[in-house]
């Protein structure tokens, strides 16, 4: 069975998006393959990037892309996923092909104030708010799939 196909977008590809791409490669190894994007260019987060090494995963080396550059490539998905506020999924251009449209609603960790610990902090509960919403996901997709 080939992969299911997922792009995750979020505003700047610099948190939400990231931390998603990366549970759902790392979790559904084999199985999904995941990609990210932001509506506009922006910088990767780095309190991001120290959370997620804190549960294993190296995300330093990553790049964020625009929604743009995806549609231009001309890559398919079978599921693209909005991983910020609903007024900003809104903006979310269409992406050709055949697809199913999600929206996950997380609080963004670039808007977080208050000392480097404190948005640490707040990051981790997103993060793993991010992270359990991907593991049921896929028992979800799991589940329906062995219905079928």
């Amino acid at each position: 069975m080939k992969p299911v196909k997922v792009l995750f977008v979020c505003v700047h590809n610099s948190a939400r998006s990231q931390m998603a791409e990366a549970f759902l490669n790392h979790l559904g190894i084999g199985s999904f393959v995941a990609e990210s994007a932001g509506l506009e260019p922006g910088l990767l987060n780095q309190v991001v990037v120290s959370a997620m090494k804190m549960v294993g995963i190296d995300i330093s080396g990553n790049k964020t892309k625009t929604v743009g550059s995806i549609i231009a490539s001309g890559k398919k998905f079978d599921y693209i996923i909005t991983v910020c506020d609903e007024s900003n999924a809104e903006k979310c251009p269409f992406i050709p092909g055949e697809c199913k449209r999600l929206h996950w609603s997380f609080d963004d960790p670039s808007a977080l104030i208050g000392s480097y610990a404190e948005k640490l902090n707040q990051t981790l509960l997103i993060m793993h708010q991010i992270k359990t919403r991907i593991e049921n996901w896929i028992k979800e997709l799991q589940t329906l799939n062995k219905l079928q």
